[in-house]
């Protein structure tokens, strides 16, 4: 980071400041808590997360150092359920993030659906990207290219789904102009996340299981030249007297 953008010590020394007045309220919080999903609390560990995140972030930037804070991911960091218990109507929120890395397949996907449909709008796809990709998730169920997107020139980014608790199901074209303006977190019964974060994660902890040099790992044909060793010691062995 060069120069002209990097966080001056007074910067660094206010975020640890700001961690500190965090902590003292998160703790204070904690000790006045009503119950379990006590809002407070709440509320305090999310200023607690971003404070130390901004920290961390500055530290970083700053002295190229780190903290020891690991921030929750989202789905650690839901509100408490408030939602009903016995939820009479619910709704799925789904986004998936793709990026464009053969368009030129793309565009060859979409001009065979043309040809292959009369009443397909005349030009639609006319060779832009955009028209071509509004033809396929026209054509396409959403499932359907998420299970092909290579075949449409496509690379899977993240993913997420949220299951949302209703207390009764919205009227036709209720929400149909503003469909994700207003979620209630607290509200969310569950929800998937798919991310290569996680996949890299887990990759790290393999290659700490599994040692850097891998000498850990027996060879399986030593392991069962060992087994066949103790087999003939064992042959070597006389049976105990049973009066003995």
């Amino acid at each position: 980071m060069s120069d002209a953008v990097q966080p001056t010590a007074a910067e660094v020394r206010a975020a640890a400041e700001a961690v500190k007045t965090a902590l003292d309220r998160h703790l204070a919080a904690v000790e006045r808590r009503s119950g379990e999903d006590d809002p407070a609390v709440y509320e305090a560990f999310n200023e607690l997360a971003a404070a130390a995140e901004t920290y961390d972030e500055l530290l970083y930037d700053r002295y190229d150092e780190v903290t020891p804070f690991e921030i929750p991911a989202a789905e650690e960091s839901l509100p408490p359920y408030t939602g009903p218990e016995e939820p009479n109507a619910l709704s799925v929120l789904i986004r998936r993030d793709y990026a464009v890395v053969e368009p030129q397949r793309l565009l060859a996907q979409s001009q065979r659906v043309e040809a292959a449909d009369d009443e397909a709008a005349a030009g639609v796809a006319s060779g832009t990207v955009h028209g071509a990709l509004g033809l396929l998730f026209g054509e396409f169920e959403p499932d359907e290219i998420a299970s092909r997107h290579k075949e449409f020139g496509l690379e899977e980014g993240d993913s997420t789904l949220w299951v949302t608790a209703s207390d009764e199901a919205a009227d036709p074209g209720e929400w149909l102009e503003a469909p994700f303006e207003q979620v209630d977190e607290q509200r969310v019964i569950c929800r998937f996340d798919v991310s290569a974060v996680f996949d890299d994660e887990i990759d790290a902890i393999d290659d700490v299981d599994e040692g850097d040099d891998g000498d850990d790992v027996e060879d399986p044909d030593d392991l069962e030249a060992e087994l066949d060793e103790d087999e003939d010691e064992d042959e070597d062995l006389e049976p105990l007297d049973a009066d003995r």
